[in-house]
């Protein structure tokens, strides 16, 4: 049977003393209290066993040096929302830049705006980077807490003491539909689960490159076995793009692995696509080809902004960070091209 934690409360009752007396001593705060009291509560705290609670240890501290990181748990990752390439390339890019910058990283997943406040709370963090919430939760949060903390890809008015960490979305997807256009494709099916926010300027981009009559958006499911159910459904439908620009590496690559299952090959039946970069190209069959992002950019953006908004010298509200393409093997270049290398629109790469 698991023995029950001893208490503050339990040594200050044993002892005939105040809770903030025990309190004080096990947190080293004793100059107003005397060496025979500061010997009897630290002799009984060894006796006891006492074990305190690191909680209550970084909240009695001016200074945890502890960076938070909060995902929103959406339930398109179907409880896998930390395995997914884009949020664990940025925690682990997060995790060097904190480290780096002398300080502790807690990572947490929830559904729940105001579990974030208890969070960071309970640890006296020192900031935090917020990934995947909405404009309301991010308004909230800031009226409800000190704390300093960044996003990663809100959407939401310029807010006052919240800084934005955006990417460049719509010159990604321009780059996608400019490379396509070049490689002699002429029809392409853009797929993502929704047509709002980063994924609709995504396909805007692309549309931007290639005409608006040349591409196509296709809405799939989010949940995973009802991609596959779509997929054979709208088969025939797809194969009549000889390309796919799919708005995430991860539906890029499970269209390539559908695709497969169906004895489709990619590029040589149809090319495909991918935004991110993220590891997960570099082991599909082919290799993905994607627009790329520099997450240790954005990770060393983070913390310095975290860090000058805690001393109040930023006065940025929104950053935005380029894009590249990434060239690999899932894209083939058809042979008649048309003269797509001669009419490009003035901008396109």
């Amino acid at each position: 049977m698991q023995k029950e934690r001893v208490r503050i409360s339990d040594i200050a009752e044993e002892l005939g003393l105040s809770t903030a007396t025990v309190s004080n001593v096990i947190h080293g705060k004793t100059g107003r209290v005397s060496e025979e009291t500061v010997k009897r509560v630290q002799e009984l705290l060894e006796k006891r066993a006492y074990v305190p609670s690191m909680a209550g240890i970084l909240l009695a501290q001016n200074n945890s040096r502890i960076i938070g990181i909060v995902v929103h748990d959406h339930k398109k990752y179907e409880g896998h929302v930390l395995e997914d390439g884009f949020i664990s390339a940025s925690i682990n890019a997060l995790s060097r830049e904190i480290a780096k910058a002398g300080y502790f990283m807690m990572v947490q997943a929830t559904t729940k705006w105001d579990e974030i406040v208890r969070f960071a709370s309970m640890w006296n963090m020192e900031g935090l980077v917020l990934i995947g919430f909405c404009e309301q939760d991010y308004k909230k949060l800031r009226e409800a807490m000190h704390i300093p903390f960044v996003v990663y890809d809100g959407y939401f008015r310029e807010t006052h003491r919240i800084c934005n960490i955006i990417i460049d979305n719509f010159d990604g997807g321009r780059q996608a539909g400019a490379y396509l256009k070049r490689m002699g494709h002429r029809r392409v099916l853009c797929i993502s689960d929704n047509f709002v926010c980063m994924d609709s300027e995504r396909i805007e981009g692309c549309k931007k490159a290639m005409g608006a009559d040349a591409v196509c958006f296709m809405e799939i499911p989010m949940q995973a076995e009802e991609r596959v159910r779509f997929y054979q459904e709208r088969e025939s439908e797809i194969l009549e793009y000889t390309a796919v620009f799919a708005v995430s590496d991860f539906y890029a690559v499970e269209l390539i692995h559908y695709l497969w299952g169906r004895g489709i090959h990619v590029p040589d039946d149809i090319s495909v696509i991918g935004f991110d970069n993220s590891p997960i190209c570099g082991f599909s069959i082919p290799a993905l080809t994607t627009i790329g992002q520099d997450a240790g950019l954005r990770a060393e953006n983070a913390i310095t902004i975290l860090q000058n908004l805690k001393s109040g010298t930023e006065e940025r509200t929104t950053v935005k960070l380029p894009v590249f393409l990434v060239e690999r093997d899932s894209v083939r270049e058809l042979k008649s091209r048309e003269g797509a290398g001669n009419h490009e629109e003035e901008g396109d790469i």
